[in-house]
């Protein structure tokens, strides 16, 4: 579409009160500015000119292919939320180059990885999810969206992963190869050192003591009975792991619009959902390839793969189950599909007890019952209240006990939990709670603080980029046992985090490191460079939610430049805005605009700002990666030979 189409065509207003910027908005695009540099030295310290990663000649196991996508997919996230557009171009490049890589590796075939499970293949395929954020989609995007969705909907006859039959994934290892029932010895060769300190993933292993909490996998004679035992135990059937399989499919829907992957989507969360009934209520963690429960396991619902015994317990069990549930959300507007993670939550609390004056809730099950109490986390219930907004939702929040002062911010570690406020960092996530209180009105300091915050973190991360350890080519060449560590170095190093950005500018919480999508209330274009994210200085500021309506402050802070901003409701344009009504000082409405559309351009003049109350509608429009101009090569796909 030409400019005059584009202004014709998407309802229009424009700012007339002058701003002095506030201090806010100045530190957003010194934040944008200083994440952007950051990420150009990241990519010069880390990628040779081809995209490949400056790493060791050879890489065994199944394991690692996610890592290098996670460190490098914020890339892209960074250019959708306004970040500078070599940005896009190197985000491609290096997703093209570590693809390349790791098929020399071994572990990539057909441009996906051969067999993995969904909490790493979740990890890795955000970068796919964002780069079709970042737009615009091209032919590659939307081939392989199609293609990788193949290997989940039984279509991919050389990765028959799904029985169209059962309606379940076949194992919990699976890929582009298939899905894998025997795992080797050289599989999990590059985590025994690290599996170590793990608790054992069965309480029978000859040899060891399961309630010491650690499993000898470094010992030949223990890893082999490990490997046997998961062979005849885990390795075929379904798992509630799988279920982050769903966003892989709903990608493939948001390329194409295509009614199968819908129907997909929400078959597979249907019969999870049968599944926990018929397991009184508790989702079960191990199918077998015939449907039934426990069939490999001794009929136990508990003990499978990444389930309620091991390694990680009620988290890889309830982030599948959100993931899927918040996506099936989005391609019908249903709540309730939020009801299978909605009643897990419920579920696990009703187990909870008092110990040592909290309230705790158990995250394992062992064969003696529920065990390994904690504190429940309020991070997945703000998930599904973000999409519900409804009291159900917001009294699972609330219902939890508060240990530390949910107002506080912190600059979170890689991975883990901090020791003082017990929130996870994984990925550098971790002020869910207070943005939560934020934009309740709880914490109106919250956006300064965030913003000071992810700017010490960036450099933080900086300095260990620059230090000698942070230095590619100190790393050892070759693969060895001792030196495992080095497959995370990118994400230890990387400091393109923006937890702030997400928050402050979209309205809404980071995605689920573990495969969520970025779900969020509004998103921008840049009009006069038709290119997503915010315009060159202009800052965004999401102040407050509600179901039916966003506040939104834009501030221009140029003195000299114009600018012309796209709000588009919702992530993937899954919203419809009513009337954009403008505010004053005091959150009166003194004019009103309206819209009845997805897409609201504000026309910015220099040094001046806005504050919009926009009325809308949820989840009543197809959700897509459309950008506001027209794509007439959308429904295009590439047909090979049939021989």
């Amino acid at each position: 579409m030409s400019d005059v189409e584009i202004r014709q065509s998407i309802p229009r207003m424009t700012a007339s009160r002058q701003v002095v910027p506030p201090q806010w908005a100045l530190t957003e695009r010194l934040l944008i500015d200083q994440l952007d540099k950051a990420a150009i030295e990241f990519v010069a310290r880390y990628t040779r000119a081809d995209g490949t990663l400056i790493w060791r000649q050879d890489w065994p196991g199944m394991d690692g292919s996610d890592d290098p996508y996670e460190g490098f997919m914020n890339l892209a996230l960074l250019y959708m939320l306004g970040g500078s557009s070599k940005l896009h171009e190197l985000a491609r490049k290096i997703w093209e180059g570590i693809t390349w890589q790791w098929t020399e590796y071994g572990q990539i075939h057909r441009e996906f990885d051969s067999y993995y499970d969904w909490m790493h293949h979740g990890e890795g395929y955000l970068y796919v999810y964002f780069l079709g954020l970042a737009g615009p989609v091209t032919l590659k995007d939307r081939q392989r969206a199609v293609r990788f969705a193949g290997m989940y909907t039984g279509e991919d006859q050389e990765a028959l992963n799904y029985d169209t039959e059962h309606k379940l994934i076949r194992s919990p290892i699976t890929g582009s190869r298939g899905p894998q029932f025997e795992l080797t010895a050289e599989d999990w060769s590059t985590h025994r050192g690290i599996l170590d300190d793990y608790l054992a993933p069965y309480e029978d292993i000859p040899g060891v003591d399961f309630a010491s909490g650690k499993c000898q996998w470094s010992n030949d004679a223990v890893y082999a009975d490990i490997i046997r035992m998961m062979n005849e135990r885990m390795t075929r059937g379904d798992v509630p792991l799988n279920l982050n399989a769903t966003g892989l499919v709903a990608n493939a829907f948001l390329h194409t619009g295509e009614e199968k992957y819908r129907s997909w989507v929400l078959d597979y969360l249907s019969v999870w959902e049968k599944r926990t009934q018929q397991n009184g209520g508790i989702i079960p963690d191990n199918v077998g390839l015939s449907g039934e429960i426990g069939q490999y396991n001794d009929g136990k619902w508990w003990g499978g793969y990444y389930g309620w015994r091991w390694p990680h317990g009620f988290m890889t069990i309830i982030e599948p189950l959100t993931n899927a549930c918040m996506n099936a959300v989005l391609l019908t507007g249903d709540m309730s599909k939020l009801d299978l993670a909605r009643k897990q939550l419920d579920a696990n609390w009703a187990l909870r007890k008092e110990q040592d004056g909290m309230w705790v809730v158990p995250n394992k099950h062992f064969d003696t019952g529920w065990t390994d109490y904690r504190e429940a986390s309020p991070k997945y219930p703000v998930y599904l209240w973000i999409m519900s907004m409804a009291d159900e939702d917001l009294e699972r929040i609330e219902r939890i006990p508060r240990d530390h002062d949910w107002n506080e911010v912190i600059v979170p570690k890689l991975s883990g939990t901090d020791k003082k406020t017990g929130r996870n960092t994984k990925h550098y996530i971790g002020n869910t709670q207070p943005w939560f209180q934020y934009i309740r009105g709880l914490n109106p300091g919250y956006p300064q603080q965030i913003l000071d915050a992810n700017i010490r973190l960036v450099e933080q991360q900086l300095t260990k980029m620059r230090s000698e350890a942070g230095d590619p080519l100190n790393w050892t060449n070759q693969y060895s046992e001792d030196d495992f560590s080095s497959i995370h170095a990118w994400q230890e190093m990387c400091p393109v985090y923006m937890e702030s950005l997400i928050q402050l500018t979209l309205g809404g919480p980071m995605h689920i490191s573990h495969g969520g999508f970025q779900h969020a209330r509004v998103r921008y274009y840049d009009a006069e460079a038709k290119r997503p994210g915010l315009p060159k200085s202009v800052a965004a500021l999401v102040k407050e939610l509600t179901a039916d309506s966003v506040i939104l402050e834009l501030v221009n802070i140029s003195l000299f430049d114009m600018r012309s901003t796209i709000i588009q409701a919702g992530t993937f344009g899954e919203h419809q805005f009513k009337e954009a009504h403008v505010l004053n000082e005091e959150g009166a409405i003194i004019e009103t605009t309206s819209v009845n559309a997805q897409w609201l351009l504000v026309d910015l003049p220099a040094g001046t700002g806005v504050t919009l109350r926009l009325s809308m509608d949820r989840f009543v429009n197809t959700p897509s990666y459309d950008m506001p101009w027209s794509d007439r090569e959308k429904n295009v796909l590439l047909e090979g030979r049939k021989l």
